[in-house]
């Protein structure tokens, strides 16, 4: 059986996509699958170093590739935050209820390691283009 769902890759211009070979998102037919965005700003390759701002530089990176997915923050069905510190989700909350707060997606939220220790916080989002 042959699957005809068109799949499109969705590139931010960061150089960690060309280093590692991976997009920022992928459209597959109607759903979009954004790759863990970090608090990088991609046009600079500068991070903040709160996690509150990189928590805002995160959220601003995941909208525009929503947007060039063709859809918004209300058509996000889960979200997934990875932190290498516990205590740095709580001091994000407000900012991710401004993003997330009227559309409730299922979420997760994970205490790891991750790639650089300048990052804070990373979020991923799978979305449905309605």
């Amino acid at each position: 059986m042959t699957d005809n769902t068109t799949r499109r890759a969705i590139l931010s211009g960061s150089t960690f996509e060309e280093q590692i070979g991976y997009a920022r998102a992928v459209v597959h037919g109607d759903a979009v699958y954004v790759s863990g965005t970090t608090g990088f700003d991609y046009r600079t390759m500068t991070i903040a170093e709160g996690v509150v701002d990189q928590a805002e530089q995160c959220l601003r990176n995941i909208g525009e590739a929503l947007a060039e997915a063709g859809c918004t923050f209300a058509d996000v069905v889960r979200v997934r935050y990875l932190l290498p510190r516990r205590e740095d989700f709580e001091p994000c909350w407000p900012v991710l209820r401004r993003y997330f707060g009227d559309v409730r997606p299922a979420a997760t939220m994970l205490v790891c390691g991750l790639s650089d220790p300048r990052m804070r916080i990373e979020i991923e989002v799978d979305a449905r283009v309605r």
